[in-house]
């Protein structure tokens, strides 16, 4: 199976690498480019064959859905893997919003609330919680946005301490991850999912209003489970059935990778199988067949699409 590894277009002016997007700003426009690398624990551990494809046609299903609660960064959706969206000043705070307790990761609540703290991201937590319990509401539990190495915890008096965001922003911010999730647990519910867990990110338009950009709702930005199964595993205490990268998490932390160290080569059967999961949950989502786009030369057919729509031009 063919991968997006790197994208290397002429045309587009200053290329922007992230952990798996590529972006390059044109003027009041950036072109996103979600590319195969898969990644966790702050490193990229290798490639998911149409997972680009997924992360990106996922993402404009979601914003469509949630457009109504708060205008986002897209524009269009002009190839595959790429999305034209509006340019803005990016907020550098990730908004998780959690509905259970769980997680493996440094910044997940479960691990701290293992070690018997109750004062997490500076919110009080009830005694006697088990893990992947549902939490009585949802919490929002911000990290920073790093653009290099790990994430790290905010409160929201630190947040309003630093001056990152004004008082009314970080209110509307508040507001608007609150009601996305809402509305994601109830489109993921009709089609026997629970959404977990997400993070959004934020961002000020040309005249400072609050805009939803990046991704939204994806099995990399989120945590899925199989409702159907949930309730029966959770009271055997074993871990819900996932669908989202979790497995790839776990994968690595049994081969001995928890982010330091040699990374471990997945093997094609075990990408094979990840690539499948993340069609798998587009198709349960939108209940849409998801049809990959096998174009050895993605590089070119992403240009081409591009000049076609008259966008680098």
């Amino acid at each position: 199976m063919s991968v997006l590894k790197n994208v290397n277009i002429s045309g587009f002016g200053k290329k922007y690498q992230g952990k798996v997007r590529d972006s390059y700003a044109l003027d009041s426009k950036r072109i996103i480019v979600t590319t195969d690398r898969q990644s966790a624990f702050d490193r990229v551990l290798g490639f998911i064959p149409f997972k680009g494809q997924v992360l990106t046609k996922l993402s404009e299903f979601w914003f469509n859905k949630t457009a109504d609660i708060i205008q986002n960064h897209l524009i269009s959706v002009p190839d595959p893997n790429v999305m034209v969206v509006k340019n803005c000043k990016v907020i550098p705070i990730e908004m998780v919003v959690r509905g259970y307790i769980t997680g493996v990761t440094d910044t997940s609540i479960w691990g701290s609330y293992e070690k018997g703290e109750r004062t997490i991201y500076g919110i009080k937590f009830p005694e006697g919680l088990k893990k992947n319990q549902k939490l009585p509401e949802p919490v929002i539990t911000p990290t920073t946005k790093a653009e290099a190495g790990h994430d790290e915890r905010l409160t929201e008096k630190e947040i309003l301490q630093r001056r990152i965001v004004s008082p009314p922003i970080w209110r509307q911010m508040k507001k608007a991850a609150l009601a996305l999730f809402e509305r994601g647990q109830k489109i993921c519910e009709k089609a026997g999912i629970i959404l977990v867990d997400t993070k959004y990110e934020f961002g000020l338009d040309e005249e400072g209003e609050l805009i939803l950009v990046d991704e939204i709702h994806t099995p990399d930005s989120s945590r899925y489970w199989i409702k159907k199964t949930y309730q029966k595993r959770f009271s055997k205490g074993l871990e819900p059935e996932s669908y989202d990268k979790e497995p790839l998490r776990i994968w690595f932390k049994s081969h001995g990778f928890s982010g330091k160290g040699r990374i471990p080569k997945m093997p094609p059967e075990f990408i094979a199988k990840m690539s499948s999961l993340y069609m798998s949950i587009y198709e349960k989502i939108t209940g849409q067949k998801f049809i990959p786009d096998r174009t050895k030369n993605v590089n070119k057919r992403i240009k081409d699409n591009l000049q076609v729509r008259d966008i680098i031009y």
